[in-house]
């Protein structure tokens, strides 16, 4: 009889630890928007070249991002070619150098939310800040980024 493997979470989940950047928050946050509506080995594979890509999220690049660096982005065959996910990362990257100057770091800024009821206020505050992120996708991000939100409810 062969021993049935337990699964794991992917590496790029952080489990009882939280990220130690913006960027590392903000790479997560970006992987949930990729991978909405597509199968998460497409977005495992182009990973690489979507992190490239995307400046390895640095959020001060991506902010900066232009409708020249649209353009340029459909054109690569190696990362997703999805105009309304590639201006929501800007957009989003705006909204992160917002919260660092306000708050000091995502971190900071999430700590200083209402985090009681599985974590509804700030699904609701995320989905309203962020675009191409609705009440499903924050909460995966929640968890993907080690909060103690409840997965699937």
């Amino acid at each position: 009889m062969q021993e049935e493997e337990t699964w794991q979470p992917p590496e790029w989940w952080y489990q009882k630890k939280r990220p130690n950047s913006d960027e590392a928050y903000f790479e997560n946050m970006s992987r949930i928007i990729f991978q909405a509506g597509l199968n998460w080995r497409v977005i495992d594979q182009k990973w690489t070249t979507i992190k490239k890509a995307f400046m390895n999220f640095n959020i001060e690049k991506i902010a900066s991002f232009n409708d020249v660096n649209v353009q340029e982005l459909m054109k690569d065959a190696g990362i997703i070619r999805n105009k309304g996910k590639i201006n929501a990362i800007i957009y989003n990257a705006k909204g992160f150098k917002a919260i660092k100057k306000q708050c000091g770091s995502f971190q900071k800024y999430l700590d200083s939310l209402d985090k009681s009821d599985n974590y509804a206020n700030v699904v609701k505050d995320l989905s309203g800040k962020f675009k191409w992120l609705g009440p499903a996708s924050a909460s995966l991000f929640l968890y993907t980024v080690g909060e103690k939100i409840s997965q699937w409810e």
